[in-house]
């Protein structure tokens, strides 16, 4: 088991990296495609108080010991592949003897999710209404729930609370506005 952890770069994009260099990289390492792991926290990496995401990455490869004669040759890969992503890569290996890696798998699952075994969720909203028949809860003749808030009655709003949602007409005085900005009155 051979596991790069990235920190500093978007998770989507080291996803995307691990779909286009897991295979290379199992062959650097000489080991097979399902050894080949990535970890990418949502993390940032931050000096000085900057954030630097992006333009400094760190990349930590995790590997049993006796891949370690790989590590100038996969160093290489790296550090020449990632830094079309990161303006600077700083790559560190750490090892483990083999006795120190354990797993369970289930035989009765897929080792990996992939693009061959995942299926699609079904999105459909269901409102509790069936095709055929009466909905489940009164609509006034407009078909709007009455028991629901009407969004037009603002008299519920707070004015003051900058989260909440104008539901006014936002350019209802745009036209005077840009007309006495010019020096004119409409």
């Amino acid at each position: 088991m051979v596991t790069i952890c990235i920190l500093g770069l978007d998770q989507f994009v080291v996803g995307h990296y691990s779909k286009d260099h897991t295979k290379a990289l199992a062959s650097i390492f000489a080991v097979p495609e399902e050894a080949i792991n990535f970890y990418a926290p949502n993390s940032m990496v931050f000096h000085a108080g900057a954030e630097q995401t992006s333009w400094n990455t760190i990349v930590v490869v995790r590997a049993p010991r006796q891949l370690e004669g790989c590590e100038d040759k996969a160093a290489e890969y790296i550090l020449e592949t990632l830094s079309q992503f990161s303006i600077h890569v700083e790559l560190e290996f750490e090892y483990f003897e083999p006795g120190r890696h354990h797993e369970r798998i289930n035989h009765d699952y897929p080792r990996y999710l992939s693009e061959d075994n995942i299926k699609e969720a079904d999105v459909s909203i269901d409102y509790g209404e069936d095709e055929h028949e009466q909905c489940h809860h009164d609509h006034d003749e407009d078909g709007e729930d009455p028991s629901l808030p009407n969004p037009a009655d603002r008299a519920d709003l707070d004015y003051n609370d900058p989260n909440q949602i104008f539901l006014g007409d936002a350019f209802a005085s745009f036209e005077e506005e840009v007309a006495k900005k010019k020096g004119g009155a409409k």
